[in-house]
């Protein structure tokens, strides 16, 4: 999994890069962003890894409940931290928070709370916390064909969404930002989603199997809603997004030949097709737009695709480290650079020196963060999932000791043979290992 780090490392830099430009080389991005969408670069890179990770996780444990267990033990407590330092800062007059519109403080805490707001009509209080909404929208997708036992057909999945994006496009098919919102309203259609989102949580992770696929269904549904009809990204973005995630699925089944990879680079080559002909066809943004965002889905791609041919290489140490801190460095750029900008100021012309110093501070911080608040909320994670696990083992038949055996008789070759089929069975290899997943 060391190329998984090493990807997200780089996908992290790459980000703090593209948002620490805006105040420290403004001039820099200007001539850079027509050319190449950083962000949606770095980005795209995360979802392809987390497409490749994610829907593993679930199969290897094969419960659903574990696998929430693992996901809200992964995300929450840094994501809880991360937020807290928003309204720290705030509070102390560095920064600003974003506005939430005629919200209420309580609508806005519930819409984020199951990571949903972007989807929900809600500002993230944090502007990168949007691509978990995304994120969990892909989770609830992924245990909804677990649920129903089409897990396997990922790659269709990905063709199918691809498809809908390129045909929303040629058919001229434009929604608003938040348009159920708009509908129905902020306020109903959170409190809706919200409940529905536990319910479908609760229900995947029950021991009846009719409440699971319930639950598994309710929650694809919800996430099928939401992605295209009320995402703040335009309908065959949000579509694609989930097209790559399930292209990174399509892959690893590949590589540990569940399926071909004959078949894996067909779909790798419709999404690609997909993608790039939504993103030029698309009349609703400006050609240096449309261009920016081109070549970063392409080079995230290449990226991916280059990093999966090496995989059997050796990984330098320290991009296996980035990539285990990049979580923390994702999320607490944004806070660092509110700290910045309320204290120094953003500089007109650009700095590189300040670039450095800038990463110079946050990598030991998201260092601290890591192993302090990251690390030991996965290990209660793992601690809790162990407890919940459904056991795996034979029951054990119990044989009286006074009882007296009678032995029968049996030619020599059949008693033999009895003794061979006699001895413990090893547990499957995949039983006896840790949990190494690797978290998105």
């Amino acid at each position: 999994m060391a190329w998984l780090d090493a990807l997200r490392g780089i996908a992290a830099l790459v980000v703090v890069f593209e948002h620490a430009s805006y105040s420290f080389m403004a001039d820099f991005r200007q001539e850079l962003m027509p050319q190449f969408n950083t962000g949606r670069y770095g980005i795209l890179v995360f979802f392809l890894v987390s497409g490749y990770i994610i829907p593993a996780s679930l199969e290897r444990r094969g419960c659903v409940r574990t696998f929430w267990i693992g996901r809200v033990f992964r995300m929450y407590p840094l994501w809880a931290t991360a937020v807290a330092a928003v309204l720290a800062i705030n509070l102390l007059g560095l920064a600003d928070m974003r506005d939430f519109g005629h919200q209420s403080t309580a609508t806005a805490t519930v819409a984020h709370a199951g990571l949903l707001q972007e989807l929900l009509g809600t500002p993230s209080v944090l502007l990168v916390l949007w691509t978990l909404s995304y994120e969990m929208a892909f989770y609830l997708l992924v245990v909804a064909l677990f649920s129903v036992h089409m897990h396997q057909r990922s790659a269709a999945v990905a063709v199918t969404l691809a498809v809908l994006a390129a045909v929303s496009v040629a058919a001229g098919v434009t929604l608003p930002d938040s348009a159920l919102s708009d509908l129905v309203g902020t306020g109903p259609l959170i409190g809706l989603a919200t409940g529905a989102l536990a319910v479908a949580i609760c229900c995947a992770s029950a021991g009846s199997p009719a409440l699971r696929v319930f639950g598994g269904v309710l929650g694809g549904v919800l996430a099928l809603v939401l992605v295209p009809f009320n995402g703040t990204v335009p309908l065959w973005e949000g579509l694609i997004i989930l097209a790559v995630m399930f292209l990174g699925t399509a892959v690893h089944r590949a590589e540990h030949g569940r399926s071909s990879w004959w078949w894996a680079a067909c779909t790798a080559a419709v999404v690609i097709a997909c993608a790039v002909s939504s993103a030029y066809w698309n009349s609703d943004e400006a050609p240096f737009t449309r261009q920016g965002w081109i070549v970063a889905f392409l080079l995230a791609v290449l990226t991916f695709g280059v990093a999966l041919a090496l995989r059997h290489r050796r990984i330098p140490r320290w991009l296996v480290w980035l990539g285990m801190i990049s979580y923390s460095v994702y999320l607490l750029h944004p806070v660092l650079l509110a700290v910045s900008d309320g204290t120094i100021g953003r500089w007109p012309r650009d700095n590189p020196v300040l670039v450095v110093a800038f990463f110079a501070v946050l990598l030991p911080l998201c260092a601290l963060t890591y192993r302090y608040i990251e690390a030991p909320g996965q290990a209660w994670g793992r601690k809790l999932a162990r407890r919940v696990e459904p056991s795996r083992r034979a029951p054990v038949p119990h044989v009286h000791p006074k009882k007296p055996q009678v032995r029968p008789t049996s030619p020599p070759d059949a008693h033999h043979s009895a003794r061979r089929t006699a001895r413990p069975i090893a547990p499957d290899r995949a039983e006896v290992q840790g949990d190494v997943s690797v978290g998105s």
